[in-house]
């Protein structure tokens, strides 16, 4: 046995078509799946017993959320290889040969994801990961397939296997060793930008990140938290902040944490023409929490430094100028427009 699939759970209804597809699409006995369950035996959990007595389950002791949940699956694996799955996905017959087939391939590589498309809308990409995830010069992220709030019909345009910054929690496969080298997830971006930071972690250590398109997985995005929420457009203004200062050389934080701070205070500006003010407040109060904790960041930005080495990875995944100014000056609203790749 090769794999262990972990999947973190919080009375998701979603959970027993996750577990229907995988035994639908999987053979029998090469995988080890554990669902973590962070709510307490809740009434979703009780159903997929029923339907999959087998089912090994992993109680939290206390409510750890996402990340401390996907940590206890990873700390119970010992296979080389941890597949770590939403449980509001559904893979699709053929989803796992390629996932493996592209570790086997290359070494080096030490997280893929397979193409994520949505379960409500099966002719778009997935929001949350689409297919495998870009970084930009100015430190803002998005998706092939998905650039900001536009998400791109599956036309076949990101169907060769490619290079990434950071690949996707909700179908993430990773190689133990670089697991063990670099550490798990950081349980203090509480939610999002979890994922970013571990494969940027293990890029700082030499490891690759890849996209295999040849693997199918469908999600029903923002299940946990809805889009327009205080508390996610908090947390991805301060956890991108966050992710930075943790993993950027000092020499390019002198010059750009003044643009990200203006930056952000445009951001406001734009949320109150919009009229959501909810929003508003979501940057500042993510500076308010940068400053108001230095010393967290300092002991995190520590531990993920000393990771840092000499590689041949570093421009992968970088789009080397700013999507925002694509975006809203150029109108290029797809990655596709942006980013150079083989097709």
């Amino acid at each position: 046995m090769r794999l262990t699939v972990i999947i973190p759970h919080y009375r998701s209804v979603t959970l027993d078509a996750c577990l229907c597809s995988l035994e639908q699409h999987t053979e029998a006995g090469h995988v080890r799946v554990i669902v973590v369950d962070d709510g307490n035996g809740g009434e979703a959990l009780q159903v997929a017993l029923a339907n999959h007595p087998q089912l090994e389950i992993l109680h939290n002791s206390e409510r750890l959320g996402f990340t401390g949940s996907c940590n206890a699956g990873l700390a119970a694996t010992s296979t080389d290889f941890a597949l770590l799955l939403n449980d509001d996905t559904e893979v699709t017959e053929g989803w796992l040969p390629p996932l493996l087939g592209a570790m086997d391939a290359d070494e080096a590589v030490g997280v893929c994801q397979p193409k994520l498309r949505s379960a409500s809308k099966p002719d778009l990409f997935d929001y949350s990961g689409a297919a495998g995830g870009y970084i930009d010069a100015l430190g803002f992220t998005f998706c092939r397939g998905r650039v900001f709030d536009v998400v791109e019909a599956d036309e076949g345009q990101y169907d060769q296997p490619a290079p990434l910054f950071w690949a996707c929690g909700s179908a993430m496969l990773l190689r133990m060793q670089a697991v063990h080298q670099v550490g798990a997830l950081d349980l203090d971006y509480f939610m999002h930008f979890e994922e970013i930071d571990l494969c940027w972690r293990m890029r700082l250590a030499g490891w690759r990140a890849l996209a295999v398109p040849d693997s199918t997985v469908y999600h029903h995005a923002a299940q946990s938290l809805p889009p327009d929420t205080f508390l996610k457009v908090y947390l991805n203004h301060r956890n991108n902040l966050v992710a930075l200062l943790k993993n950027l050389p000092l020499s390019r934080l002198l010059w750009l944490l003044p643009v990200r701070a203006i930056l952000d205070g445009l951001a406001s500006v734009a949320y109150v023409s919009r009229g959501q003010w909810k929003s508003m407040l979501a940057p500042l109060t993510g500076w308010l929490w940068i400053v108001s904790h230095p010393f967290n960041i300092l002991r995190r930005r520590r531990q993920s430094r000393r990771l840092a080495q000499g590689s041949s990875n570093r421009g992968e995944g970088i789009f080397p100028g700013s999507v925002l100014w694509h975006y809203y000056v150029r109108r290029q609203r797809r990655a596709h427009d942006l980013i150079q790749e083989n097709r």
